[in-house]
């Protein structure tokens, strides 16, 4: 009786996908341009593209007859911008805020976070970091009108002063109150990246400083802060833009307006779409220039 023939097994087929897989691992750098393109693409279509469109509307305008909105390109909105002065003083009363809360918040991170990063020991840096952190556990709204009961007519700042014969003292709807409360808000955002520049800072820096005979201020001038700065640029982008940008603070603090909520009030209240696109391209422009100035002072290298 004869054997049968020795069969071959059957060879695998491969699937589409497999033979996609494959090829795939053999090219790293197709590997990675499918990782990055959802991301990538979602950045360029819903943040490029809507600042784009915020551009391209900044030059239309609307008809004051039909308020309806004209496209056709003008530079209407922005010569109204520089022409009127309500509009002048908006602008530089928001930017001019921006950099008093900016430097004010710089002046108080500095202690505290050079106090965290080389003087305090571990149980204690743990503790004053959860501090620094917990306020960002709370709703934005909610801070905002804790310090609108501390600062109005009958808050604990007016029993503060009543304690020494100082009464009817209200600090609340004012431009001082709003600057309290913006400095409050993004204290937070300056004392981490401060407190992380700080750290950074060799030892052996400090004890060298020391040894040539350099005093403690001196060290402090010196040293410390130079090599501090970019952290501190670092953390003024923060403080700056988040200050610029807000419209919320401004109308529960205080009655006076900034460059938000002159385009809120101009996008929903008047229906001006392109006068809102126009004057919220002030910010825009003040936030490039700002940032070029800190990329020069190597902020961009502590974030």
């Amino acid at each position: 009786m004869t054997k049968p023939a020795y069969a071959a097994p059957p060879r695998p087929s491969t699937s589409p996908l497999r033979r996609l897989q494959s090829a795939l691992y053999r090219h790293r750098t197709s590997q990675v341009a499918i990782l990055l393109t959802p991301p990538f693409g979602w950045f360029g279509i819903v943040y490029l593209g809507s600042l784009v469109v915020l551009f391209i509307s900044a030059f239309w305008y609307l008809d004051p007859l039909t308020s309806a909105i004209v496209h056709e390109p003008t530079l209407k909105n922005f010569a109204q911008i520089l022409t009127d002065p309500v509009y002048r003083v908006v602008a530089i009363r928001t930017i001019a805020i921006a950099g008093i809360v900016t430097a004010l918040d710089i002046l108080l991170a500095l202690p505290i976070a050079y106090f965290m990063a080389r003087i305090a020991g571990g149980r204690t840096r743990a503790v004053l970091y959860a501090a620094v952190l917990l306020p960002l556990w709370a709703s934005y709204l909610v801070r905002v009108y804790a310090w609108r009961v501390i600062l109005s007519q009958g808050g604990f700042i007016d029993w503060l002063f009543s304690l020494v014969g100082l009464r009817g003292v209200s600090l609340g709807y004012s431009d001082l109150s709003m600057i309290i409360v913006f400095t409050y808000l993004w204290l937070p955002y300056m004392i981490l990246p401060v407190y992380a520049g700080f750290e950074r800072i060799p030892t052996s820096l400090l004890e060298a400083s020391s040894d040539l005979g350099a005093k403690s201020a001196t060290t402090v001038r010196r040293v410390v802060l130079p090599l501090a700065l970019p952290a501190i640029a670092a953390g003024s982008i923060f403080t700056f833009s988040l200050t610029l940008g807000d419209y919320i603070t401004p109308s529960l603090i205080s009655n006076t307006q900034f460059i938000g909520n002159v385009v809120y009030e101009s996008q929903g209240v008047a229906g001006n779409v392109p006068f809102a696109a126009a004057f919220a391209l002030v910010p825009v422009l003040v936030m490039a220039i700002y940032l070029l100035v800190m990329r020069k002072l190597g902020a961009f290298e502590a974030i």
